[in-house]
């Protein structure tokens, strides 16, 4: 006869293993899965491609004399001329200046304003090193 008082005991034990086993399994295996969703993504402006803008290089000798692309200005009508002489160019270009180390930093500083004058905006001084 059954004694309804008693309760049986389950023993997981093997289920823990199995679920050990399976916890294993996915750990090793869930860095290799690859999820791919296909989308369709709009159409960009890449058919229009980028001008690169060709930069402006100003020199400026040691017996002052200043050299815009190939184009010599004197340095006292470089400001009227330069801004006149900017009008064909784009404004968006970079300006580089080099400069020799000898010359006075006042002349410097005048090339610059009439280049910030035209319109400029990104402009350098070239150094060596």
């Amino acid at each position: 006869m059954y004694n309804w008082d008693e309760k049986p005991e389950l023993n997981i034990t093997p289920m823990v293993d199995i679920m050990l086993v399976l916890l294993a399994i996915l750990m090793v295996v869930a860095p290799n899965i690859i999820f791919e969703e296909t989308i369709m993504l709009p159409q960009g402006s890449t058919s229009k491609q980028r001008q690169k803008i060709a930069p402006v290089h100003i020199t400026i000798t040691v017996d002052k004399q200043i050299k815009v692309n190939k184009r010599n200005f004197e340095l006292n009508a470089f400001i009227d001329n330069f801004y006149l002489y900017s009008q064909k160019l784009n404004k968006k270009a970079s300006v580089l200046i080099s400069a020799d180390k000898r010359l006075d930093y006042g002349i410097v500083m005048k090339v610059l304003a009439a280049v910030k004058q035209a319109g400029f905006t990104e402009v350098s001084l070239a150094t060596i090193g």
